[in-house]
């Protein structure tokens, strides 16, 4: 599948980090989706119920962001895959996770992790 709906730069707050002070409060993340679905349905009826609503998607992942916990940025991008693998429509989905102010001792803009998952063939 070639079709692809692209969220960029999604901001979100998490809990997120291996250090006690990054398990004790959010923390801001940008979150990037390459979402594999066949868009031609859509192209044809220009109707929102034929694709997957970006909003949709946006509003599940800053979910994701905002009720979890986690240690690793690892686990919150494969439970934001799992989060937009969910819609049957999804064939796969590539997410990018960046800690925007990682605590290390250099000038450092963001740290990150891309996972791509695939949910159907």
């Amino acid at each position: 599948m070639t079709d692809r709906i692209e969220l960029r730069g999604l901001r979100v707050l998490a809990v997120c980090g291996a250090l006690p002070e990054e398990r004790e409060r959010p923390q801001p993340f940008a979150v990037d989706l390459d979402v594999a679905v066949d868009l031609a349905p859509a192209g044809r009826s220009d109707e929102l119920a034929d694709t997957v609503d970006y909003g949709t998607l946006a509003r599940a992942v800053a979910r994701v962001a905002a009720e979890g916990r986690f240690t690793l940025m690892e686990r919150l991008a494969q439970r934001i895959a799992e989060e937009v693998g969910g819609d049957a429509r999804v064939e796969s989905v590539t997410v990018a996770v960046h800690k925007l102010r990682p605590p290390v001792p250099v000038d450092l803009a963001s740290a990150g992790v891309r996972i791509s998952r695939t949910f159907r063939s």
